[in-house]
């Protein structure tokens, strides 16, 4: 059903989103695994963060003007809200290595990042299951993002660990907790649009 006038509908929104997301968390891999170039890479996730809070700011206004809608208009305001926290999230790690003046990344950093990347992939399939109603396909990919989440979580408990172990300098270590609470946060923001999800999977199936 077409929503808005013309070419344009919530679930073509949602995929530029969650592509989007997806593509901040793949350049959040590149930033890591090689600091060289690091401002342009900053940049970069900078301008995705920009044309995420673009595509949210459309989805709230066609949402506003539109009187019925494919989904839930409470289920398609948190699925909006909860994928520009995500990256929200990421820019703000990556923000926090600029302020924080980092000029080399952690073994650490770089597998939540990688975690948080594999997080973002299954969320954009997602979104391209559930705009082509393969409702099943959505559950299953769901599961998935919520195991990616607990291993993020495990591995943001080791990171810590870690970083208690082998940092001395106390303000170093503050600075990269934050940056791992980031990256931990947006994993646990990924797991409330899985479980938008599968509340919206529960309502259409």
């Amino acid at each position: 059903m077409k929503i808005f006038p013309k070419q344009v509908d919530f679930f073509e929104i949602f995929d530029e989103a969650s592509d989007n997301v997806n593509e901040a968390a793949s350049h959040l891999v590149e930033l890591f695994t090689d600091f060289s170039l690091l401002d342009e890479k900053i940049k970069k996730i900078y301008d995705l963060e920009q044309k995420g809070d673009t595509l949210t700011h459309e989805v709230m206004k066609r949402l506003n003007m539109t009187f019925i809608t494919p989904i839930d208009r409470e289920d398609i305001h948190t699925l909006a809200a909860r994928l520009d926290d995500v990256l929200d999230l990421i820019w703000g790690a990556v923000d926090r290595l600029s302020v924080f003046r980092i000029k080399a990344g952690t073994p650490q950093a770089l597998e939540l990042a990688k975690v948080l990347h594999k997080t973002t992939e299954s969320i954009a399939r997602a979104m391209d299951y559930l705009k082509e109603k393969k409702y099943s396909f959505v559950s299953d990919t769901c599961i998935e993002i919520n195991r990616l989440e607990n291993q993020m979580d495990r591995i943001f408990r080791d990171a810590l660990g870690k970083l208690f172990d082998d940092i001395k300098d106390p303000l170093m270590i503050i600075k990269w907790k934050e940056i791992y609470e980031h990256l931990e946060d947006a994993s646990d923001r990924c797991e409330d649009v899985a479980n938008t999800l599968e509340s919206i999977v529960l309502k259409y199936a």
